[in-house]
C-alpha cells in the first residue's frame, strides 16, 4: 500500500512538471541547456563514484564473525588520496566554470554598449514590468499587454525596467531570467528560433498577486509579424 501511495505521489509531482527550461525554442536557451546537461552529468559521475566506494566500504569493513569486536589500525596519512580529493573538484569545477563563463560573456555580450545604441539589426522591444502586468512597446509604438509577439528568426533585443518594485522576466523555453529593475534599464536578447506559442512569467516574488504576473509569448512567421504589427 505504501508503495502505492509514493508512486503515485512520484507520477502526480512529475506529472506537473513540463521541463520547459529543458525544451529550448531559441539560441540563449540552447546555451542555457547545454550548461544544465553539463552540470547534471558532472552530478552523476561524482554520485555514481560516491555510491559505488559507499557499497565498497560497506562490505570491506562490516562487522562480521570473530571480527566484530577488531578495531582498524588508524591511517597516519595517504598522500595520494589527499592529492586526488583535492585536484578532482577542482578539475571538475574548471571543466564546469570554463563553459559557463563563456557561456554568459557570449549571452551579455549580446546586449553589450550604449544605452542608445541598437545592437545591428536586433528589434528592439521596450518591456515594463508592474504590478501586477507586463507592457511591451514596439519600435513603431505598438503596444500590448501581457502579450508578447515576435518574429522567427530574428534577434530581438529586449530594454527592460520596472514602474515599481523589483521583478524578474523569464520565459523558459526562449531565456533566462533576468531582473528588472526600477530606475534602471537591463537588457536580454535572443533570437527565437521555432513558431509557437510559449509561456513567460515573473520568477520574483513582487506581491499579493504575483501569480498574475504572466504573459504569452507568440512567435510567427515574419509575414505574420508584420500583419500583426498593422493592426490597431
Amino acid at each position: 500500500m505504501k508503495k502505492r501511495v509514493l508512486f503515485l505521489f512520484v507520477i502526480a509531482f512529475l506529472s506537473g512538471c513540463q521541463m520547459r527550461v529543458l525544451n529550448p525554442k531559441s539560441d540563449t536557451a540552447d546555451q542555457l541547456t547545454d550548461l544544465i546537461y553539463l552540470s547534471f552529468g558532472i552530478m552523476m559521475l561524482v554520485l555514481i563514484v560516491v555510491f559505488i566506494l559507499f557499497v565498497q566500504f560497506l562490505r570491506k569493513f562490516r562487522e562480521r564473525g570473530n571480527r566484530k569486536f577488531d578495531i582498524p589500525p588508524d591511517e597516519k596519512e595517504n598522500k595520494w588520496l589527499e592529492i586526488t580529493w583535492t585536484v578532482v573538484p577542482v578539475l571538475l569545477l574548471a571543466i564546469l566554470a570554463v563553459p559557463t563563463v563563456k557561456s554568459t560573456y557570449d549571452i551579455t555580450s549580446k546586449v553589450s554598449g550604449s544605452a542608445e545604441g541598437s545592437q545591428g539589426d536586433a528589434m528592439i522591444v521596450r518591456v515594463v514590468g508592474q504590478q501586477f502586468n507586463w507592457k511591451f512597446t514596439y519600435e513603431n509604438g505598438k503596444e500590448s499587454y501581457d502579450e508578447l509577439v515576435l518574429p522567427v528568426d530574428q534577434e530581438v533585443e529586449f530594454r527592460l525596467t520596472s514602474n515599481d518594485v523589483i521583478h524578474s522576466f523569464w520565459i523558459p523555453n526562449l531565456s533566462g531570467k533576468i531582473d528588472v529593475l526600477p530606475g534602471e534599464e537591463t537588457r536580454l536578447s535572443f533570437e527565437p528560433g521555432e513558431e509557437g506559442t510559449y509561456q513567460g512569467k515573473c520568477a520574483e516574488f513582487c506581491g499579493a498577486e504575483h501569480t498574475l504576473m504572466r504573459f504569452e509569448t507568440k512567435v510567427m512567421s515574419q509575414e505574420a509579424f508584420e500583419s500583426w504589427m498593422q493592426k490597431e
